[in-house]
């Protein structure tokens, strides 16, 4: 695990004594966040610390969530292009935590098992503290941070099943990063420009203020059900201009280029394979 800072990496390990040297390690070590801060501050007085991103394989932020706990139709506008009308309350589904992977992995899939594989661009919360009846009005507390995430989507399979978790769980089908943006770093997770392109052309453009349930109000709902545990992923939800909704409809294909992008988060790139079984 390393910290970036102005396209250089550095390793925890150089930075804290014993420091955590995995997600899973910082996530169970409340103060080591605040530590972190202290050395990387520190450390930055040498502008030659650490290594250049580029020549790094990054990995998911959080490799294997405990759970990824998903919202549908959490924008107006991707609601109203399927022909549906906003919820009345979040709409939450299950991505299983083996669909993970990080940015530069491949998004993989078989073509006799789908062929209808869509894109998602999402705001993804990453839970740092433990969180069960939270009040809306500290809920936003309980966030360590944020990072890109792609809920793709096997559209077909979807719609055969009648429920989402076989359609958005297959191997791959979850990939994150490019970092964890610590939630001191957004001034306002609801106020960011959220878009994804593939090969280059703009599929969806929008700002996470469209939200219909706000973050706050996701993790207050959530928490009410079941327990929200550190490391465990929320996925926010879709602005409009997913493939299935495009005239005539459109789905990824092998060897094209996905880049999922959120303001102060980064990019989020990956490659398409089909690969028979």
């Amino acid at each position: 695990m390393g910290v970036d800072r102005n396209g250089r990496v550095i390793a925890v390990s150089e930075l804290l004594e014993n420091g955590p040297s995995t997600m899973a390690g910082l996530l169970a070590d409340p103060d080591a966040l605040d530590r972190l801060r202290g050395a990387v501050t520190a450390t930055l007085r040498s502008p030659t610390a650490g290594t250049p991103i580029e020549g790094l394989t990054l990995l998911a932020p959080v490799p294997r969530p405990g759970k990824i706990i998903a919202v549908g139709l959490n924008y107006a506008d991707h609601a109203a292009e399927g022909g549906r009308p906003a919820p009345e309350e979040p709409v939450l589904f299950a991505k299983f935590p083996t669909a993970v992977v990080g940015p530069g992995a491949e998004i993989t899939w078989d073509p006799t098992l789908t062929l209808q594989v869509d894109v998602e661009a999402e705001l993804a919360v990453i839970i740092g503290r433990t969180a069960r009846h939270v009040p809306l009005e500290s809920a936003l507390d309980h966030v360590l941070g944020y990072t890109c995430l792609n809920d793709v989507s096997a559209r077909d399979l979807q719609l055969r099943d009648k429920q989402f978790t076989r359609a958005k769980s297959l191997d791959t089908f979850c990939p994150m990063g490019p970092a964890l943006i610590t939630a001191d770093e957004i001034t306002d997770p609801q106020a960011l420009r959220i878009s994804s392109t593939v090969d280059g052309e703009v599929w969806q453009d929008g700002t996470t203020a469209d939200m219909i349930f706000p973050i706050a109000e996701l993790i207050a709902f959530c928490s009410r059900a079941f327990t929200l545990e550190p490391g465990d992923v929320i996925a926010t939800g879709t602005p409009a201009g997913v493939g299935l909704y495009h005239d005539p409809p459109r789905f990824l294909r092998d060897a094209a280029r996905v880049v999922i992008e959120i303001d102060a988060i980064g990019r989020l790139s990956n490659r398409c394979r089909e690969m028979p079984a």
